[in-house]
Formats: C-alpha cells, sequence, structure tokens
C-alpha cells in the first residue's frame, strides 16, 4: 500500500510561509513597530508639506483646495497603518554551518550567503527608535567592494551581540 503526501505550494504572498519553507527565522515582530515610527518620521514632513502647498498656492490659484492636503495625509496614515508590518514579515535570517543567510523582499528577493571566512568585522547598531523597543541591527562587512555590506535589522538586542560572537567565534578559529 502506496502512502500518499499532499504537497502545499508555498503561498508567495505569504512571508511567514515562505520563511518556514525556506527553513528561515524571522526578525522580532516589534521590528515592525520601529519602522511603523520612522516612516512616520518620514511621511510627516512630507503630509505637512503637501499641506503647506495647498494652503499658501493652491488657493491662490483657485484649485480644488483641500484635496492635496487629504490625499498626503491618506497616504501618509496608509504607509503607516500598512507597510511596515508587511516590511518586516518579509525579512529572514538562518545562521550556522559557517555563514549567515539573510533573505529580504516579496517583489524583487533577495538571498545573501555570507561566508564566515569572508567576514572582515560585525558591527552591532542600534538607533534611538529600535533601543526603545529592546532591538539591534547587525551588520556584517565582507572583503570586496560589490555587496560588501550585509544589514540584518530586527534582532533582539541580546541575540544580535550572540550572533556577532558566534561570527567573531569562527573567524578566530579560521584564521588561528
Amino acid at each position: 500500500m502506496t502512502e500518499t503526501v499532499a504537497v502545499h505550494p508555498v503561498d508567495p504572498f505569504d512571508a511567514h510561509a515562505l520563511n518556514a519553507a525556506e527553513g528561515l527565522d524571522s526578525v522580532d515582530p516589534a521590528f515592525s513597530h520601529v519602522l511603523r515610527i520612522t516612516t512616520l518620521f518620514n511621511m510627516l514632513p512630507i503630509a505637512i508639506g503637501a499641506t503647506v502647498l495647498d494652503v499658501m498656492v493652491v488657493r491662490e490659484v483657485g484649485g480644488p483646495y483641500g484635496l492635496l492636503s487629504v490625499l498626503a495625509w491618506l497616504l501618509g496614515v496608509i504607509a503607516v497603518v500598512t507597510f511596515p508590518a508587511r516590511r518586516a514579515q518579509r525579512w529572514g535570517f538562518k545562521i550556522g554551518e559557517g555563514q549567515l543567510r539573510v533573505a529580504r523582499g516579496w517583489l524583487f528577493r533577495t538571498d545573501t550567503i555570507v561566508p564566515f571566512v569572508r567576514v572582515q568585522h560585525i558591527d552591532v547598531g542600534q538607533g534611538p527608535v529600535e533601543r526603545w523597543f529592546g532591538l539591534s541591527h547587525l551588520v556584517v562587512h565582507t572583503s570586496g567592494t560589490h555587496n560588501s555590506t550585509v544589514t540584518l535589522p530586527g534582532l533582539r538586542a541580546d541575540l544580535a551581540a550572540a550572533m556577532r560572537e558566534t561570527i567573531r567565534r569562527h573567524i578566530q578559529t579560521d584564521f588561528a
């Protein structure tokens, strides 16, 4: 008797299923809040500028007053509410077997593998918004010129430090 196993294709729109199918770990869920706040800081000046333009220029030329302001603020709200969570879900990573693998993106998916023997130095960074949520980002600098820096954001601070130490130990044993 033959047992049939149903194979379900991975939904390319489901980032969690895609990362799980590829054996990747997800970044910390709080990273979506970091992205949301940084998106807010980026969209706020644009919305304010559109409102000022609307008040000073559109009103003077007799155009549809208020339309530019409403569109700018609506676009800002949509960008802050929807895009950051989707971007955070698109990051995945795996450390082990002498290499670091970082995958990101949906439409244009980038999958980078960094062998530890190519690593020149490692940084753990933390901006003010990341610090507020207890997160850090790992920056791996490799030899070479093109794409010689790989950044992995959205890691808990202790995990980023542990990953740095793991890579550092491999670098020391490779050259010792």
